[in-house]
């Protein structure tokens, strides 16, 4: 049991490197974090079925504390693309969340860094660092999302909701990740 839940984590891990290498948005990412997102569903099950990770091996829980932590950072990018991209599919083009990425630059490398302390936070035993992390980028985001400046090609409606599916994705993301180990 132990060989096929880190095998799927790790399959898991290697898509989601591999789902950065579309077109953001495209079916083919999609495809791709549908996928890993089953891979980490039937990795769940399995741990849920089997009493967690509790009489693993020492080591053999340290791999999959550090294959689940790249899956949390390097997942959640592009499983987040793809439910905007599922989010636009009736959007006009000023509604468009991918339109609204103009605006709220450097998402990417900020919620590979915000997956980072969720995971870091929760398997250390700290969930209030969670709130710490929200309110953090809550706080730096503000300007971007209530600045009247804004280009007329997209609307605030837009931005504003690219901020919070895109918030909601990766900290979901980084929890589930994270409470793959929660039961060591």
């Amino acid at each position: 049991m132990t060989a096929l839940v880190l095998s799927l984590t790790a399959v898991a891990l290697v898509l989601a490197v591999l789902a950065w290498i579309p077109k953001s948005g495209s079916n083919f990412e999609i495809a791709i974090s549908g996928v890993m997102l089953a891979c980490l569903a039937a990795v769940g099950v399995l741990l849920l079925v089997n009493d967690g990770v509790a009489g693993w091996a020492e080591h053999w829980w340290d791999v999959l504390l550090l294959v689940a932590g790249g899956l949390a950072v390097a997942g959640g990018g592009p499983l987040t693309t793809s439910v905007l991209a599922l989010a636009d599919r009736r959007s006009t083009h000023a509604q468009s969340t991918q339109k609204a990425g103009e605006v709220l630059r450097g998402g990417a490398l900020i919620g590979a860094l915000e997956r980072l302390a969720i995971y870091a936070s929760l398997v250390s035993g700290w969930p209030e660092g969670i709130a710490i992390v929200l309110a953090i980028k809550g706080l730096a985001r503000y300007p971007e999302l209530r600045s009247p400046d804004q280009p007329a090609s997209v609307t605030p409606q837009a931005v504003a909701e690219r901020f919070i599916i895109g918030t909601f994705t990766s900290v979901l993301w980084a929890v589930t990740c994270a409470g793959l180990l929660r039961s060591h």
